[in-house]
């Protein structure tokens, strides 16, 4: 039986390839935004908690918001490393997310705007890794009419 007969033996062959670059590059940059979230949620929710904010119920949403939010990122990073297919959705959804906030982060009159520029550079270097070819390959995504 070739291996154009039996799937199992091209995703056994993509698993002993060794990762590409760009495949740990993705998962780094998705990894740090999900660090991010949780140190931002954590720390808005700190706040909320023992600090004395304008509205401490909308705080501590905030804060629980963003470190659930964080476990996206987290989960797609975890699985580029280990080379899952799925993860490769969370991952671009997520940047596709990050590029409004960036958006409105280099609209913002303060000291966000330098926030914004780089969270616009992580979100289209990832989403460039996450299309690229090689990284596809790597997860064994097929394109479209190339199904079996």
């Amino acid at each position: 039986m070739s291996s154009e007969q039996n799937p199992a033996q091209d995703t056994a062959e993509a698993a002993a390839a060794p990762r590409p670059r760009r495949l740990t590059y993705a998962a780094l940059l998705a990894g740090l935004e999900g660090v991010a979230l949780m140190v931002g949620g954590l720390w808005v929710l700190v706040l909320g908690l023992a600090g004395d904010p304008d509205d401490r119920q909308q705080a501590v949403t905030l804060g629980i918001t963003l470190a659930v939010l964080a476990l996206l990122p987290l989960l797609a990073a975890r699985g580029l490393l280990l080379r899952r297919g799925w993860s490769r959705g969370p991952a671009v959804i997520t940047q596709l997310m990050a590029l409004p906030i960036a958006y409105n982060l280099l609209k913002a009159d303060s000291i966000a705007i330098p926030a914004g520029i780089v969270l616009a550079v992580v979100a289209v270097a990832a989403l460039v890794l996450l299309v690229n070819g090689e990284t596809t390959r790597a997860l064994g995504i097929k394109g479209p009419g190339r199904a079996e």
